[in-house]
């Protein structure tokens, strides 16, 4: 069974935002995810298509076309801490939070044909 993964580190981006569209990719065909990337106006859909690329470039014994997305999961990456000033002297918090994307695609099993039931 054909299997390969990619990883995309950092991703600037909130992992709350980036499960977004990585839960409208899980479970299809690449050639699918990749037309639904195309058009989702979401700005992590373009690191998402460029990781999806890089994964089915990794295998090597079979197309794009016979591939799907089998395991894709988004946690939180480091946490950049800046402060902004607020009224009477006061700080407050901003947390710029970053994403580890990491998808795993495989080869679609073949269709098996079912037997005819013999009627008598």
């Amino acid at each position: 069974m054909a299997h390969a993964t990619a990883k995309l580190s950092n991703y600037r981006q909130a992992p709350r935002k980036v499960r977004l569209v990585a839960d409208l990719v899980r479970g299809k065909s690449v050639t699918r995810a990749l037309a639904i990337l195309g058009t989702l106006p979401k700005r992590a859909s373009e690191p998402m298509q460029k990781l999806i690329r890089s994964a089915a470039a990794n295998v090597k014994d079979a197309s794009p076309e016979s591939l799907y997305i089998s395991k894709i999961a988004v946690n939180g990456g480091v946490v950049f801490k800046r402060f902004m000033p607020r009224a009477r002297g006061r700080a407050a918090q901003i947390l710029k939070r970053t994403s580890h994307v990491t998808i795993e695609l495989e080869k679609k099993a073949p269709k098996k044909d079912k037997a005819p039931v013999a009627t008598t």
